[in-house]
């Protein structure tokens, strides 16, 4: 479903959330998935870098780290969410199939995550 790395069961439930069209929300994180491989290199410097349990890993960002990439993106409030949203909802996946998820939930409070195609 795209070139990102959310599953598209995720995909589908944080459009749903986030009240965005679901034809709509795999170009938006394409989108976004083009953006932050481009800035892979200052991820590694600035953020924490969790290795995820398939094909993704996350950094810890900031919780105003999606409003200011959508706003570069130019999306709309609701699009920027779907996308937070989806990258969340696969983080808190991989952390229940890492049975990690009491971290990886306790990370989601303080932090959001950005969800990329693993390194390994």
């Amino acid at each position: 479903m795209g070139d990102h790395p959310i599953e598209a069961q995720l995909v589908l439930l944080a459009g749903t959330q986030a009240s965005v069209p679901l034809d709509r929300l795999p170009d938006l994180l394409e989108r976004a998935q083009t953006h932050i491989e481009t800035r892979r290199e200052e991820f590694e410097r600035r953020y924490e870098r969790i290795s995820g349990a398939r094909d993704a890993d996350y950094y810890c960002v900031g919780p105003e780290y999606w409003e200011a990439a959508g706003e570069t993106l130019g999306f709309n409030r609701r699009e920027w969410e779907a996308v937070r949203r989806a990258h969340e909802a696969q983080f808190s996946r991989d952390g229940r199939r890492l049975d990690r998820e009491g971290e990886f939930e306790s990370t989601l409070e303080i932090r959001s995550v950005v969800a990329v195609g693993a390194t390994r």
